[in-house]
């Protein structure tokens, strides 16, 4: 029988849906909505703080992918006006220190140039002709020249020969031989042989000069001495550096020599330097590696020369995501996530703190995590990403504490759209009473008397977190009548080391207990049908969810997106396999098969009657699509309800990256739920079966 892909069929229903004329215009979120969002990224500030570019992520329908393009606000008025920049995308905007000119990365037909426009002409020119992408940029103190980060290319290695190929002759591919300790990451594939290193470029053109070299890769931010005599930045130089996925160290390079000087010495992260304004100090992200699953990073401040080394953060008990000096100095402004509000707050070097901004929010619109991206003027002005659950990022400004929205991209299409509403939900973990944040997403025009079908939704990471931003994939559970719930169970950021910690070596385990309590408190409200319940989730939400299915009968259907479900065989396959034995677990897959199995959702399966969907990317390397690949075949041994969704050439990160996949995967797994919604519930089907996982009552 030939197998037809579920998402297949969904989208095949979808457009012969939309072939028939509409009797109205439909008032709820749909899936081609995606095609018509927009949000901002990448906020740069002027120096003068009377104008910000950004870049704008749209979707073009005709390709179905994002599209960059930069646009600059008057922080006064407001007013918009678009980088003309030709028909690509255009992104990575930097401000040279006077503000008169506009550094750019610009793309066509699949290459990426740097570009200079001088702002009160409105000139620009194209200054390089690189074979590779340029990152990171950064203008030098005294405008005239601009640092950035590049790939450069390295020789493959070859074992052997093969004969010599007659003149026209059609033969295979030469064989690929693969050497390094990483050999693939996701998003990327398998990596061209090479490495990342800093280059300078002068700012009216000419040959780019490499200024670091070696089988090393250095990565920015970059940041310039005020003198220009140095740039700054991060890496592992060290022996067997391939291994050590955490050590990173700050290191000073000479623009005249290239002579690269280490400035700090120790075992953990030290990244992202920044020089102060009077070059005496540098700023920069770190911590100490004790190997746990989760560590706050720190933001240390030392001497120009590396000496006295210091955090100034110690109190907060946050991750400190973005540091950016004052221009006086004596702080830094700093983004951190606290309770699953990203915000700024202005840190002086002695440790005091005063909020600047909340709410701030990222780019990936499929699911709400928490994030975003600020920069700060000359005069202390903050610009920010700032979103909420009914929209996307946009640009914000903060003037002090008072706080300005500037653009409201999506206001035209949320005019005719009635969206989900987005609630806090109390929740008292059943382990150990500690609150649980959690959020009840209910549908358009809900009415609190009637019973609605719940969908838990659960994060991945699991070191990250959900919060109060918008969600495309909530919002089209709901408008297909779910209440969804969302939550940020033990082992999620934003709520300090030890409760992240507390799923140390022991991930699932008491997580799920958490999501249960969630569960019950969200029946609790009195809307939901307690009878009507389904579970989905991403990655590490993935993994939550193959786990409940072994766990408890009381859900109707499932749908587990990219999953790990064998951590044996993940920790082998995985792009991060230097990582995860190491700090995941304490140990590697063969030296405590137990451990990994133990809590792998694959030794649970025998336990699972829930009708369950596999859903992954095509291009997974992060979960590869093998471990989707055993959890189906495992079920279809068992005679579970199954189907396995593949989308093509998705990675990892970019499951829902193009609009029609995006739409197409929450499609199939509506569809998925649906299919169940008026059939036997599994307690019944374990019933008969004679399989007793918990009920989870």
């Amino acid at each position: 029988m030939r197998f037809v892909p579920f998402a297949l069929v969904a989208l095949v229903a979808a457009g012969a849906v939309y072939a028939a004329p509409a009797e109205s215009p439909s008032h709820v979120f749909e899936g081609k909505d995606l095609f018509s969002l927009q949000c901002v990224t990448d906020p740069q500030i002027r120096p003068d703080g009377h104008a910000i570019a950004y870049v704008r992520v749209s979707y073009d329908i005709m390709t179905d992918r994002p599209r960059r393009s930069i646009w600059v606000v008057d922080a006064d008025t407001g007013a918009q006006t678009p980088l003309a920049t030709g028909a690509g995308s255009s992104y990575s905007p930097r401000w040279s220190p006077d503000g008169k000119r506009l550094a750019y990365v610009a793309s066509e037909g699949g290459h990426s140039q740097l570009y200079v426009r001088w702002m009160q002409t409105e000139q620009a020119a194209r200054i390089t002709d690189l074979t590779e992408t340029p990152e990171d940029l950064q203008w030098a103190p005294d405008g005239r020249s601009i640092a950035f980060i590049m790939m450069t290319a390295d020789e493959k290695t070859n074992l052997g020969t093969s004969p010599s190929r007659p003149e026209g002759a059609n033969w295979a591919e030469p064989l690929t031989v693969i050497t390094d300790v990483k050999y693939r990451a996701d998003g990327e594939g398998y990596l061209k042989p090479g490495y990342t290193h800093a280059f300078v470029v002068s700012a009216e053109g000419g040959f780019p000069r490499q200024l670091t070299f070696g089988a090393f890769n250095e990565e920015g931010p970059v940041s310039w001495t005020p003198d220009g005599r140095y740039v700054l930045l991060s890496g592992n130089r060290t022996d067997g550096w391939q291994r050590d996925p955490v050590n990173s160290e700050i290191y000073q390079v000479s623009v005249a020599d290239a002579v690269v000087t280490p400035l700090t010495h120790r075992v953990g992260p030290d990244r992202a330097p920044r020089m102060s304004p009077d070059g005496r100090k540098i700023a920069y992200l770190g911590f100490d590696d004790h190997l746990l699953g989760y560590q706050n990073v720190h933001l240390y401040v030392m001497d120009r020369d590396g000496r006295n080394a210091r955090s100034i953060s110690d109190q907060l008990d946050r991750s400190i995501e973005d540091a950016q000096w004052a221009a006086d100095g004596r702080s830094l402004y700093v983004q951190y996530t606290d309770n699953a509000v990203t915000r700024v707050a202005r840190l002086t070097l002695d440790g005091h703190l005063q909020q600047i901004a909340e709410g701030l929010a990222g780019p990936g619109l499929d699911r709400p995590y928490t994030g975003g991206e600020f920069t700060v003027s000359s005069n202390g002005i903050v610009a920010f990403t700032g979103g909420a659950t009914d929209h996307p990022p946009d640009l914000s400004i903060a003037r002090s504490t008072r706080l300005t929205r500037l653009t409201r991209l999506n206001d035209d299409l949320f005019a005719i759209r009635k969206l989900a509403s987005v609630q806090p939900l109390a929740v008292s973990s059943s382990v150990d009473k500690r609150p649980i944040d959690s959020w009840l997403v209910t549908p358009p025009n809900f009415d609190a008397s009637r019973k609605y079908p719940l969908i838990l939704e659960i994060h991945g990471g699991p070191y990250a977190s959900y919060g109060p931003v918008f969600s495309t994939d909530d919002q089209l559970y709901a408008a297909a009548g779910y209440l969804v719930l969302y939550t940020n169970p033990r082992g999620s950021t934003s709520y300090g080391e030890e409760f992240a910690n507390l799923i140390q070596h022991d991930y699932p385990s008491h997580d799920y207990d958490d999501l249960m309590s969630a569960v019950d408190a969200a029946i609790a409200r009195g809307s939901v049908n307690p009878d009507q319940l389904y579970v989905t989730g991403g990655s590490g939400g993935g993994v939550l969810t193959a786990w409940i299915v072994g766990r408890t009968h009381r859900f109707r259907a499932a749908a587990t997106q990219k999953p790990v479900i064998n951590w044996g065989s993940f920790a082998l396959t995985t792009d991060i396999a230097t990582y995860v034995p190491k700090y995941w677990f304490g140990k590697l897959p063969w030296e405590d098969p137990e451990g990994y199995w133990k809590h792998s959702p694959l030794s649970l399966v025998g336990n699972v009657t829930t009708p369950t969907l596999v859903v992954v990317g095509g291009e997974d390397y992060r979960t590869p699509v093998s471990d989707s690949e055993q959890y189906y075949e495992a079920l279809q041994l068992r005679g579970v309800p199954t189907a396995l969704v593949k989308v093509p050439g998705a990675s990892h990160g970019g499951l829902a990256a193009r609009p029609s996949q995006s739409a197409a995967k929450a499609s199939a797994i509506l569809a998925w739920f649906d299919r169940y919604r008026l059939a036997p519930h599994p307690r019944e089907q374990a019933a008969a079966a004679g399989s007793s996982p918990s009920s989870g009552t």
